[in-house]
């Protein structure tokens, strides 16, 4: 997964010795750099010691943001001392994108008036001048905290998530594959309120979907290689190697159609045409591409598509889609989270094992809808939510969870999990409440944090989180 790329900012007052501002311009990039990300700077030459203090330096530093706009996805606003709030406003008014503010703590040993930093004073005036110009701006805990500490790095992580939630929103571009499923109208999601936040849905025809699937160069390369990716992901006992064939020409083609149109996550109509004209159900070549970083989910759920990507980004790691499906007993806090087999292999306890439909073959006919990956979620905490439209808005739900290794029976279908969610009689009747899907989408870890103030704060979404 990509990190994030930094524009680095140092702000100033003049009262506070220089070399302040030069040990932090040796300190931060180089810190960042280890931790994995790409930093850029004004050339130290155009201000004074190459930071900003006055508000004609602020207007010097936005010149050159607006010169490198597209190159950097948030700005790292450094304080070595107590940093100028006019110059810093000037700087930043503009940026477009999430700020982070850091500041650094004094030492007891240094407190005179020629060595005291300030910094801690600084950063609430620089926040209050923020605040008074509607500029946005992300700030950690502790208040002050110098880049070489661990808190530090825990600050970073948390606003590189933020960063990639806003990139990510900001020109998503999501596939629609297929018309929704008719009886599925807890799918339904406004296309114009996802557009006003900058997320385009893009639609393609199944038949097209189809025909180019019939087209497919076996002899290709990329038949070659999907082909191999699906021989490791799952076991294919017993599944016929036209189901097998069908399914690597899907895998190949959804990859060209996202390549040909920048598609950034999918959804797809996984019933019932796919398996009486293709006999197939497309569940394990979704679980691949999301695993890739191309979120796919089922049902024609644009919705959790965009979900997906959004925990997929903050997380770094792959995102899915389950349905909320079934009591755990009598116990409040658990429940099976279960779907068809669209899971990423990543997400999984163990290798799955590629079966056919067992639900859909009840009207479609046994043997017609091979590609069903059959498993268990691997035990350990996620991160859940789902969003939906409601009159220009777009409300989010988020909480953490964990899948257990409590038992499920052994003839279970498709893919599930016991969760255990704290609140989850409080988390339903809000799904419930608020017009939410049957759907939840997840990744592993906690990035709550991250995710919900990346909407909020910078793309102005509804969240409650639990």
């Amino acid at each position: 997964m990509i990190r994030s790329r930094f524009a680095l900012l140092y702000g100033n007052r003049g009262l506070f010795p220089a070399s302040m501002i030069s040990d932090a311009q040796e300190e931060l990039p180089r810190v960042l750099k280890d931790m994995g990300h790409e930093v850029i700077s004004m050339d130290v030459s155009a201000t004074n010691h190459g930071a900003v203090e006055t508000p004609e330096e602020g207007r010097k530093y936005a010149k050159f943001l607006h010169e490198n706009r597209g190159n950097f996805d948030g700005v790292i606003l450094s304080l070595p001392n107590f940093g100028d709030e006019t110059g810093g406003v000037e700087a930043l008014k503009d940026a477009g994108v999430p700020i982070f503010i850091q500041a650094y703590p004094d030492e007891l040993s240094m407190m005179g008036s020629s060595e005291r930093r300030d910094s801690f004073c600084g950063k609430l005036s620089m926040m209050d001048v923020f605040w008074q110009y509607g500029v946005k701006f992300t700030v950690g805990k502790p208040h002050v905290v110098t880049p070489s500490s661990q808190a530090f790095h825990e600050n970073i992580r948390h606003f590189d998530a933020v960063c990639s939630v806003v990139r990510a929103v900001r020109g998503m571009n999501v596939g629609a594959i297929g018309a929704r499923t008719t009886p599925f109208k807890t799918v339904r999601i406004d296309e114009l309120t996802l557009q006003k936040h900058g997320i385009s849905v893009e639609t393609v025809d199944l038949s097209d979907v189809f025909f180019r699937m019939k087209s497919v160069d076996t002899a290709n390369e990329a038949y070659a290689k999907e082909a191999e990716i699906l021989k490791k992901t799952a076991g294919w006992n017993g599944v016929p190697d036209t189901a097998f064939d069908n399914l690597v020409r899907l895998a190949v083609v959804l990859r060209q159609i996202a390549a040909e149109m920048n598609l950034h996550a999918m959804s797809i109509r996984c019933w019932t045409e796919i398996q009486e004209q293709m006999g197939i159900s497309p569940c394990v070549v979704n679980g691949i591409l999301s695993d890739a970083g191309l979120p796919v989910a089922c049902e024609v759920d644009t919705g959790s598509a965009v979900m997906m990507q959004i925990l997929g980004v903050a997380s770094k790691t792959a995102a899915t889609v389950l349905d909320w499906n079934n009591n755990y007993e009598d116990e409040e806090d658990k429940c099976i989270l279960f779907h068809c087999g669209n899971a990423p292999a990543s997400m999984m306890a163990a290798k799955g094992r590629v079966a056919d439909h067992a639900i859909i073959a009840k009207s479609v006919g046994y043997g017609k809808g091979f590609g069903c990956n059959q498993g268990r979620m691997a035990p350990g905490d996620f991160t859940y939510g789902n969003i939906t439209t409601d009159n220009g808005r777009i409300k989010v739900y988020l909480g953490k969870g964990a899948f257990t290794d409590d038992m499920i029976p052994e003839n279970y279908f498709g893919v599930s999990g016991v969760a255990d969610i704290p609140k989850l009689q409080d988390v339903l009747q809000h799904i419930g409440y608020e017009g939410h899907r049957h759907h939840v989408a997840l990744t592993s870890g906690d990035v709550r944090g991250s995710v919900e103030e990346a909407l909020t704060r910078y793309l102005g979404f509804d969240v409650t989180t639990f």
